[in-house]
């Protein structure tokens, strides 16, 4: 009978525990009760010799290993029970034939003769009354192993599919991650398929659990199809494993590359294209997979799902029954805004934003009027961020009523510091930019009222800037909001004017004072790259909205003035103030402090 080895496993389980005098004492017998005993005994026993080799063997042993027992004698007792294949196993049974350590107890898996697997639990002990040799006895745990090998199958499978767990998926992908398994042989890397089917959840609902779980049994046959189609073509079959709800995996160890995941994902989707006929209902499928394939050394099986749970968010944002493969750069700025927007509210706290100010300059006397603020963040690990960096994450999170308040503050004790500096000068106004979330989640008329009593600043100096879609329509607790402050004396302006609405009729029944054009209709006064003169429409257009918003008592602003063709044609149309590069970009406040009352800026000539 031979054995084979079942490695250094828990099952392997060596008592190192010592035998005691009362363990083995017994009541004097005579020797043929003794050997009566030993060869009707219903366990299997061998008596070995300080040499290991058998001395004799009792008729269960033979019926266990499928030989007569009177062929044992003079065989090693190791090789009977395959203990050299284990070295921990080898190396404690001689140290119990030495008498250096007390027993030895193992697991074994042993072939019978008739070809059938045996599986034994193995203990060595020395003999009685200080006799040489030691006795060794082997019982048959097939049973109870097959038994724990069927408990751990329902315990690794999925009951609806009959695929690898959740739970098993896990452990194949750790083991497939550790370095005596990618670096004994293989390519070295790895590959994982993560899908999700779309529109399951609607026929849960509508047709009930019975049929969702045929569903995900029927999706479940059609992955181990595709799977066992690669396997043909390849050195071995991707895992297909069911992660829970709808979500599949498929993972490739010792991957050849993105073609071999792309290969496979595009034959997941063939597959599950073709529709299913379920309950005599025809119900139509399919899937969004995300896929990563990378060098198994330095992954994690974390970082691998993280990573596959990313990519399958962008399968589905991109308009799922795709896949998509890992993007670095797109994951590195999925991840710069997870930091940037878990780190807002602290940073507003610790004082990391600051004001820069870029001036808005009257289109006929080229002088500062005023100038726009603008938040920065100083970041200590990305450096000075834009307010499209950040202003976003702070409106979803709500951190733009902290992060407001503070812009506001700080932007009218500025306004009144170059008031009080410049004396001889006309003070400049400041104008702020408000999110909408400000004006409903937080008392803005209340926080404007105390900041500029606080700042000391007349309200005609103070401009709000809201978009125009946050502006029209506005109703309710909004439009009361802009009255108040209207009749408080701030001036209200809207930024961006002709990218949403574009009511310029509507204007009339709003408190607003001042119309910012978008950039894009600056920009289609310049000469473009051939030479060619504009589009003489781009000017008509922008002149009737002026012409209008004047009509209803509002002044203008240009955004986005870069050159002083666009400065003289603005100007000549009847545009009132210009923002832009042509004049300065945003700055410091000490910078403005020196721009006023010394700089005249060019107005160009129509």
């Amino acid at each position: 009978m031979s054995g084979t080895s079942e490695g250094p496993t828990p099952a392997a389980d060596l008592d190192r525990s010592a035998v005691t005098d009362s363990d083995l004492d017994a009541s004097p017998l005579s020797v043929s009760t003794y050997r009566s005993v030993f060869a009707t005994a219903p366990l299997a026993m061998a008596v070995v010799d300080r040499e290991g080799m058998v001395v004799g063997a009792n008729a269960m042993l033979g019926t266990l290993l499928g030989c007569d027992p009177a062929t044992l004698a003079g065989r090693s007792a190791a090789e009977l029970v395959d203990l050299p294949s284990d070295t921990r196993a080898w190396h404690a049974y001689r140290e119990v034939l030495r008498g250096r350590q007390a027993r030895l107890r193992c697991t074994r898996r042993l072939k019978h003769p008739d070809g059938r697997a045996v599986w034994v639990q193995v203990t060595v002990a020395p003999l009685a009354g200080g006799e040489p040799g030691v006795l060794l006895s082997v019982a048959d745990i097939s049973d109870r192993r097959e038994l724990q090998s069927r408990l751990r199958h329902l315990q690794m499978h999925d009951p609806v599919t009959r695929l690898p767990n959740r739970t098993l998926f896990f452990e194949r992908l750790t083991a497939a991650l550790e370095a005596e398994s990618y670096e004994r042989s293989g390519t070295g890397r790895i590959g994982l398929c993560y899908l999700d089917v779309d529109g399951f959840k609607a026929v849960n609902d509508t047709l009930g659990h019975r049929v969702g779980d045929r569903l995900l049994a029927a999706v479940a046959e059609r992955l181990t199809r595709v799977a066992e189609q690669a396997g043909l073509a390849r050195a071995g079959t991707p895992l297909v494993a069911r992660l829970g709800g709808d979500e599949f995996a498929l993972l490739v160890e010792d991957s050849t590359g993105t073609d071999q995941l792309a290969e496979l994902a595009e034959s997941v989707l063939t597959a599950l294209k073709a529709p299913f006929e379920l309950a005599g209902r025809r119900l139509s499928l399919s899937a969004s997979i995300g896929v990563v394939e990378r060098h198994a050394a330095g992954t994690t099986a974390t970082g691998l799902m993280q990573a596959a749970d990313t990519t399958l968010y962008w399968a589905k944002a991109d308009g799922k029954s795709r896949w998509t493969l890992f993007d670095p750069e797109r994951n590195a700025h999925r991840m710069t805004r997870q930091a940037l927007a878990s780190a807002l509210r602290p940073a507003i706290e610790r004082g990391e934003f600051v004001m820069e100010y870029q001036p808005l300059v009257g289109m006929e006397d080229g002088r500062l009027h005023g100038v726009e603020a603008l938040a920065r963040w100083n970041h200590p690990q990305f450096g000075l961020l834009t307010p499209n960096r950040f202003i976003a994450l702070a409106e979803e999170d709500g951190s733009i009523v902290q992060l407001g308040r503070w812009a506001l503050a700080t932007s009218c004790r500025q306004a009144r510091r170059w008031q009080l500096d410049h004396p001889d000068e006309p003070p400049i106004f400041v104008s702020v930019n408000v999110a909408v979330r400000q004006v409903w989640d937080s008392d803005l008329v209340a926080d404007v009222a105390s900041v500029l009593t606080e700042a000391e600043l007349a309200p005609s100096l103070l401009q709000l800037e809201l978009t125009e879609s946050a502006v029209m329509g506005s109703a309710g607790r909004p439009l009361q909001a802009l009255q108040a402050l209207s009749d408080m004396g701030v001036r209200i302006a809207i930024d961006d004017f002709g990218t949403g609405y574009s009511n310029l009729a509507y204007l009339s029944r709003l408190p607003v004072s001042v119309l910012k054009l978008d950039g894009s209709f600056v920009r289609g006064f310049q000469y473009d790259e051939t030479g060619e003169r504009p589009n003489p429409a781009d000017e008509v257009v922008v002149e009737a909205m002026i012409q209008l918003a004047h009509r209803l008592g509002l002044t203008v602003t240009a955004e986005c003035v870069e050159t002083l063709t666009q400065a003289a044609r603005l100007r000549h149309i009847g545009c009132d103030t210009g923002q832009g590069w042509l004049y300065s970009r945003p700055v410091p406040p000490d910078r403005i402090s020196e721009l006023l009352g010394t700089t005249s800026y060019a107005v160009g000539n129509p």
